[in-house]
């Protein structure tokens, strides 16, 4: 499943740096058809030790990653929303990202400019939320006023979505972000349809150095993840084979783009389950919660309407075996039906009929 993440900020962040370092982890167009890379859009692998711990099992012939697009979107600046800098055009590209990665500077660099004269990671975070908000406030006020107009006819269903954009529009004024907000199942296929930027996921990316603070906290729903992109730049410029043995040396665990990317994993609701054989072993992406006969449509969309059944089992238990054949004579390899909710780390063969 596609799957991008606009990485903003104010300019000098060190957010162009992250994403340089992110393309440096990337993987070539051509071992993924049909996809179209622009100058500004990095296709990364995303790393997971356990689809290479299948993989020493299987011997397969290639290893296929699951990816995902990092997006750099130009420095923001504040009255973007009004069309300050190139406001207008950047905000429309974070509408067409899932996430939103909010680069915050937290690091002193003389040689670098603060465009607003000193280091304060509370007030760049508030500049960004602020142009957000009021870009959805412009599109909330444009709607409401449309809609209020035509509900005058007496329409139930415009009647309801009054109370909504009457909702979202309160809260903004307030400058909250829609994602605080409460919405019923049938309320949010509404709510989607507005293309809301305060309602997307978002990651905020401290860049920091040695002496970074701890002023910013993370909301309920928000993700706050800490890297020094200076030294992730020296982690990055190694040969791959020795990226994790100088991680060690640093008495890190991963590197922080690792992280980054589970961390966009996580806030989207993300899993990961794995196909193994001889030909591949291969990791794909599915939402939390997604039944069988959907996650063999991530593989082809035929598989949905041919599913029959599932052989399940999950990457430890199969490692442990040693082999598919010997899962399946200890009795390890479940068979599911169409109600299986397939599970993070699940290997699974699907049967189809054609």
């Amino acid at each position: 499943m596609s799957l991008s993440i606009g990485i903003v900020g104010l300019p000098n962040v060190g957010k162009s740096t992250l994403f340089n370092i992110l393309t440096k982890k990337g993987v070539e167009a051509a071992n993924y058809p049909f996809c179209t890379i622009d100058p500004n859009v990095g296709v990364v692998k995303v790393p997971d030790f356990r689809l290479d711990k299948l993989a020493e099992v299987s011997k397969p012939l290639k290893i296929i990653y699951t990816t995902i697009e990092f997006v750099d979107i130009a420095g923001l600046v504040a009255g973007a929303s009004k069309g300050e800098g190139l406001g207008n055009k950047f905000l429309a590209h974070i509408r067409e990202c899932d996430a939103i990665c909010e680069v915050i500077r937290d690091f002193k660099d003389p040689n670098i400019i603060h465009v607003g004269g000193k280091i304060d990671p509370a007030s760049d975070r508030a500049t960004i939320n602020l142009e957000l908000v009021l870009a959805d406030l412009a599109t909330i006020e444009k709607r409401l006023d449309r809609t209020k107009r035509d509900s005058k006819s007496g329409d139930k269903e415009l009647i309801w979505q009054v109370i909504i954009l009457e909702k979202i529009n309160k809260h903004l004024a307030v400058e909250g972000s829609v994602r605080e907000l409460t919405f019923t199942d049938e309320e949010m296929i509404f709510v989607k349809t507005l293309n809301l930027l305060t309602i997307k996921p978002i990651i905020y990316l401290l860049n920091i150095d040695e002496n970074h603070s701890d002023k910013i906290k993370a909301k309920s729903g928000e993700e706050l993840i800490k890297i020094n992109v200076r030294l992730e730049n020296e982690i990055a410029s190694l040969p791959e084979e020795e990226q994790a043995e100088y991680i060690k040396e640093l008495g890190l665990t991963q590197s922080g783009l690792d992280k980054l990317i589970q961390s966009s994993y996580r806030i989207l609701g993300l899993e990961t389950f794995f196909t193994t054989g001889a030909d591949e072993s291969r990791a794909w992406t599915i939402k939390t919660g997604t039944l069988a006969p959907q996650a063999a449509g991530v593989i082809h969309t035929d598989f949905i309407k041919g599913f029959v059944r599932a052989e399940v089992i999950n990457w430890e238990k199969f490692i442990s075996a040693g082999s598919e054949a010997k899962a399946k004579e200890l009795g390890l390899i479940k068979t599911e039906g169409k109600d299986y909710v397939v599970k993070d780390g699940d290997v699974c063969n699907f049967l189809i009929n054609k």
